[in-house]
């Protein structure tokens, strides 16, 4: 689903993703009628403008996760200031990527996204990853976790695949760096998702950094 205000833009994206071999379900112009679209559509992805003319993308972010828990949804914006792609972020967008990206850089970030990898403009990772780092920094007060008594346990392999997400590798580079598939790097990343009782790699990430896993 690609929800945009300006028209050209809109259909010039779901004209790529057509083309690519994507279904596009559904378009949008207003952030309320996306959400109001959204439920009987079920996209999977949702390509979504930060800016749109009623509510905030920020705002459609929280309506999707709301109505559709796993839903991923890109962030596609001409913004790249730090407090937009931290809102986003933490609405539950999977990636945010600037409008001045080529049309193979979307495309993969597309893909990567539906896989569920959390996918940002180069540079606005570590942004992401700091602030992350921040708010771990706070304590269990401000939402750090304890590693003690009661933790989830994790196989060796889990940890390990969790320590090279919070390092912000690719399922593609975990799989090279520790000889797997692409598949299993995917399966261990899911085992471990179910067992902390977590939605997605941002979330993930979050966790690995809060126990320290990022070193």
């Amino acid at each position: 689903m690609v929800v945009d205000d300006h028209p050209m833009w809109r259909e010039g994206v779901a004209r790529d993703l057509t083309e690519a071999g994507h279904l596009v379900v559904a378009t949008s112009g207003e952030g309320r009628q996306a959400l109001r679209v959204a439920p009987a559509a079920r996209p999977d992805l949702v390509v979504l403008d930060l800016q749109l003319p009623d509510i905030s993308g920020v705002e459609v972010v929280h309506g999707l996760r709301s109505s559709l828990p796993d839903v991923r949804v890109l962030m596609l914006s001409a913004s790249g200031e730090q407090q937009s792609v931290l809102d986003a972020v933490k609405a539950g967008a999977t990636g945010y990527l600037l409008k001045s990206a080529a049309p193979a850089e979307f495309l993969d970030a597309v893909r990567r996204t539906a896989a569920g990898e959390p996918v940002f403009t180069p540079g606005l990772a570590g942004l992401v990853l700091g602030e992350y780092r921040r708010l771990a920094a706070g304590g269990p007060g401000d939402g750090g976790t304890d590693r003690g008594e009661g933790a989830p346990r994790l196989t060796e392999r889990e940890t390990e695949v969790l320590r090279l997400v919070a390092k912000g590798l690719s399922y593609k580079q975990i799989a090279e760096r520790l000889g797997l598939s692409h598949r299993t790097v995917q399966n261990h990343v899911q085992n471990t998702l179910g067992k902390l009782q977590l939605h997605n790699r941002v979330e993930l990430t979050r966790y690995a950094i809060e126990q320290g896993l990022d070193d």
